[in-house]
């Protein structure tokens, strides 16, 4: 009963104007800043903590969780129309997100990665609420060789993102793991790959490396297959799913969704990971797994809900332990001290106000997010309807101010190039480049976690630690039966 009443407090800090209102700024601020390559949801918070000084704690909070939840389902928007994930965590929402849009069912894309965007940002949200304290002294007790058999986990997505040739996959992947060892050694300081080039010091940022692989890479083949002076899609159609192709993912969106929220709680593995290893399990248990990368709405429904979902597990080691669970979750911590207010066990007695007045704003936000979506989804998807004589430019411009805003780096807008060259390279030779992105997400996680538990206890704690050797174990399955599948086909 003392949760009941206490959420019911939480809703009560929202009555009035200047609260709701505060939400729906959040969410539409939340939406563009995720739409637009090079601003993350943790740069969207971060620009906007200044504005909320003069805000009282409470309506401050209410506004950057918002921009937080609905930044999310932003990214998703580009990712879908233009194959530019306007986050890192949609670079799995594009793969088949995209290829409806070239179906000429950009509203179809769009809707479902709405209707999923909502249902996980909800699911979170009821799993922060009921668990949090416990979930988070859960989380913060793991080695570092769980993090470790987590990140060799994800590596398994790798063979459903193949698109049939998982040793190309794996090149790509293990072209990611190289790409993310350039600059300074995390353990001992040593400078790795940089050649004496200052900027290589601090290795190549993530999302100059996606708007390339991704945006730039589709820039490039259409100029060399002479397209621009064409139609990107003849006929486009800004209809919503209906019910029922609603219903017949429900079973991807709610695994999907569980999914999220437990990596979300690991601190460090954040959406990106979320996303891929959803759309891994998505595609395997589907029962037309051939159809994934080239328009399954499955894929759209399991990364959009996995990254969503994310949020709410996020929060957990933040709000009760006061570790933050992701980058955006840093900026959040900084804007709560901010404001006097420390994260941690003690904020659920001294300041109660603040933390169910996040848990009511979330689910508020999420309601406003889906209303906003869809009554935008016909305009959205009106966007590709623009001849890719003035769409591709504008991919392109989009790409390098994305690329540039990330550091005010004209260095990152040379990587995005070199990424953008390297992608249409791979596309052109039948490469995959998600595992390029999965490969630089995953490296630190892999290579630190690794060298850590190592250090610790020696070389078979992977082996004595439980819930390691049950995900390396599992990993270890799945990496072997694409491998047994093919050679029983053989035989």
């Amino acid at each position: 009963m003392d949760l009941l009443e206490n959420l019911i407090f939480g809703f009560e800090t929202l009555i009035g104007w200047k609260p709701i209102l505060v939400i729906v700024a959040g969410v539409i601020v939340g939406i563009m800043v995720g739409a637009m390559p090079g601003l993350s949801p943790s740069t969207g918070v971060a620009l906007l903590v200044p504005f909320s000084y003069t805000m009282s704690p409470s309506l401050a909070v209410i506004l950057l969780v918002s921009i937080y939840i609905s930044s999310n389902y932003g990214g998703s928007i580009t990712a879908v129309l233009i194959n530019t994930p306007g986050t890192p965590a949609a670079a799995a929402t594009a793969l088949d997100g995209y290829p409806l849009t070239l179906k000429g069912e950009a509203g179809k894309g769009l809707g479902f990665s709405l209707i999923a965007s909502t249902i996980g940002g909800i699911f979170g949200v009821i799993i922060l609420i009921l668990f949090a304290v416990p979930l988070a002294r859960l989380a913060i007790g793991f080695h570092p060789a769980d993090y470790f058999a987590l990140a060799v986990f994800g590596l398994t997505t790798v063979g459903s993102l193949g698109q049939g040739n998982v040793a190309k996959a794996m090149v790509a992947v293990l072209f990611g793991l190289l790409i993310n060892t350039v600059g300074i050694d995390p353990i001992s300081g040593v400078s790795r790959f940089t050649f004496g080039i200052d900027q290589l010091y601090d290795g190549f940022s993530l999302i100059p490396a996606l708007i390339g692989l991704f945006a730039l890479s589709v820039v490039f083949t259409a100029i060399e297959d002479g397209k621009l002076g064409t139609k990107l899609v003849k006929k486009v159609t800004g209809k919503f799913p209906t019910l029922l192709e609603t219903w017949r993912v429900k079973n991807t969106i709610m695994r999907s969704s569980v999914l999220g929220t437990i990596i979300g709680v690991f601190p460090g593995a954040g959406a990106t990971i979320a996303s891929f290893i959803s759309y891994n399990l998505a595609q395997r248990n589907s029962k037309v797994p051939e159809t994934f990368g080239s328009g399954a709405v499955e894929g759209v429904a399991a990364s959009e809900a996995a990254n969503s979902s994310s949020v709410g597990g996020a929060l957990i080691p933040l709000l009760a332990l006061g570790i933050p669970g992701s980058a955006t979750d840093a900026v959040l911590i900084g804007a709560l001290q901010l404001h006097d207010i420390t994260p941690g066990p003690l904020l659920f007695e001294s300041n109660p106000e603040i933390v169910y007045g996040i848990f009511s704003s979330l689910l508020v936000a999420n309601a406003v997010m889906l209303f906003l979506g869809f009554y935008g989804v016909r305009f959205f998807a009106k966007v590709v309807e623009v001849p890719a004589s003035i769409l591709y430019p504008m991919i392109l411009a989009i790409a390098l101010i994305g690329s540039f805003a990330v550091q005010n780096s004209f260095f990152d807008v040379g990587a995005c190039i070199g990424f953008g060259l390297v992608g249409w390279i791979f596309k052109r030779y039948n490469y995959p480049v998600a595992p390029v992105v999965l490969g630089i997400v995953l490296g630190n996680l892999l290579e630190e976690n690794f060298r850590r538990a190592v250090m610790m206890d020696g070389p078979l704690v992977f082996f004595t630690e439980p819930l390691s050797l049950t995900m390396l174990t599992v990993a270890a399955l799945l990496f072997a039966l694409p491998i047994y599948r093919k050679y029983k086909s053989k035989a």
